[in-house]
């Protein structure tokens, strides 16, 4: 039998050739995709999904007045246990030394005028509570309150002794350092020189200083007071912050 004749062969057209292959081939694709497992995405949890809870008005209320409720009886509890050391009292009405604070300020101060110079006692509140409080109930020892003296001229110039009370009877205070400055800006500079560690001195050295500074008016009437003011300023500081953290929830 004689072959057809060139223009009448399927494949003779190269439109007729693809006609022919694209059947084949998307053919051939199926059968490969069918021999492949179908992978599905998972789902995504629903709580990555679903929009964040928002209370209303009144749940935010409620909240509030739970919150305030508590708030009124440690307030009234706190107003009705208070009552300022004698200490405190009668410090201030014998010393020559003046209280200098502000509400809501953890610093205080004790100023006075000696000769030429001013005197300056600095400190600040601490917490009542010590956390080292024997198992059984029993307090532990008067926590040291860490001050400074300060020492002052007209100029600018002045001394820093850098102290901590301490428990007992007749030296109720250390000295850790001694700063001496020229001007401002030595007191305020942050990498200044502090002085020495005063019990590196020479013993003569320190007794000196420490006489200097017992003439300033240090003494234990004043640590004493400074230890009993850092723990009455704590506990003011807290009854009014009870009474404007529940004015803000009443409003």
């Amino acid at each position: 039998r004689s072959p057809p004749p060139p223009s009448a062969h399927p494949l003779a057209s190269p439109r007729l050739a693809m006609a022919c292959l694209v059947p084949a081939l998307r053919g051939a694709a199926l059968r490969q995709l069918a021999r492949r497992p179908v992978v599905f995405a998972a789902a995504a949890p629903a709580w990555r999904v679903a929009a964040p809870a928002v209370g209303g008005a009144r749940t935010i209320a409620a909240a509030a007045g739970k919150v305030t409720k508590v708030l009124a009886s440690e307030l009234k509890h706190e107003e009705e246990q208070y009552e300022q050391a004698k200490e405190i009292k009668s410090f201030l009405k014998s010393s020559a030394f003046k209280l200098v604070e502000t509400p809501g300020d953890v610093n205080m101060a004790l100023e006075k005028a000696l000769g030429e110079k001013t005197v300056r006692i600095e400190w600040q509140l601490s917490s009542p509570f010590d956390p080292d409080m024997d198992a059984e109930g029993e307090e532990a020892p008067q926590e040291a309150t860490e001050f400074s003296v300060q020492v002052e001229d007209k100029a600018g110039a002045g001394m820093i002794f850098y102290c901590s009370t301490q428990p007992g009877e007749d030296h109720r205070y250390v000295i850790g350092n001694v700063k001496t400055y020229a001007t401002l800006e030595q007191k305020d500079s942050v990498s200044g020189y502090h002085g020495p560690e005063f019990e590196d001195l020479d013993d003569k050295l320190q007794e000196a200083l420490d006489e200097y500074l017992a003439e300033l008016g240090m003494g234990s009437e004043v640590c004493d007071f400074v230890d009993a003011m850092a723990v009455d300023k704590e506990q003011r500081e807290y009854v009014h912050w009870l009474q404007a953290t529940k004015k803000f929830l009443e409003a």
